[in-house]
């Protein structure tokens, strides 16, 4: 592992866009789709403008992704895109020398459980991952997968809502990595969710107690949104 671990170059670029007196932009793509072919020259494309990449990994049966992503990622699976063929192109891109920015893996548990945490973390770090984002992973049962990247110095990114109890957010904060993810609201992704005003005084509340970054996401797709929920964050997804 590096004396720097992987994740702390999400913190770095985040900051480093903050310090620019912008807010970070984290924008997310499902990896294959709509074309395969397309997957790494998308990335590059992004990266010219992202600070962090948020790649998801299609899933049959997910539980935070709404009706956009759901067929984003059916048409993915549908053309053979799956979490090794990710690893494999990032991997083959990486070696062929490509610059992109900080990347983050968005999956559901499935997946990285069939994979195996030990490899998964190996191969990942070597592919240019730095962190991952898992729904369906609760912090008192994640451990073992977090062991596995932190030996690696890769890194999971925790989640809180607005609805996350109080208790819950100090130990959420202490153990996420690259940023913290707010979601913005209760529920599943998908551009008709209506932001509530009272989302700036929740993000206002977590930007003081996390050591990471803090990062908003869910129902965001207009500049104007980046713009507003971006005084109170220090990143859009």
């Amino acid at each position: 592992m590096s004396e720097t671990p992987a994740h702390a170059r999400i913190s770095a670029a985040i900051r480093e866009a903050r310090d620019a007196g912008r807010v970070a932009l984290v924008p997310f793509i499902t990896a294959g789709y709509p074309e395969k072919a397309h997957f790494i020259a998308t990335l590059k494309a992004l990266s010219l403008r992202g600070d962090v990449i948020e790649i998801g990994v299609p899933f049959s049966d997910p539980l935070a992704d709404g009706v956009t992503i759901q067929r984003s990622s059916r048409i993915a699976i549908e053309s053979g895109v799956s979490l090794p063929w990710i690893i494999d192109e990032l991997t083959t891109a990486r070696t062929a020398g490509t610059q992109l920015a900080p990347l983050v893996l968005m999956s559901y548990m499935n997946p990285l459980f069939i994979y195996g945490y030990d490899a998964l973390a190996r191969d990942a770090a070597a592919a240019g991952v730095c962190g991952f984002i898992v729904p369906d992973l609760p912090l008192e049962e994640g451990g073992e997968f977090r062991a596995a990247l932190e030996t690696q110095g890769l890194g999971q990114i925790q989640l809180v809502t607005p609805t996350t109890p109080e208790e819950r957010i100090a130990p959420l904060c202490e153990a996420s990595r690259g940023f913290l993810y707010a979601v913005t609201v209760s529920g599943i992704t998908g551009g008709g969710i209506e932001i509530p005003p009272e989302v700036t005084d929740y993000l206002d509340g977590l930007q003081p107690r996390s050591p990471v970054p803090v990062c908003a996401g869910f129902g965001i797709r207009e500049a104007g949104q980046v713009t507003s929920i971006g005084r109170h964050a220090d990143g859009v997804i």
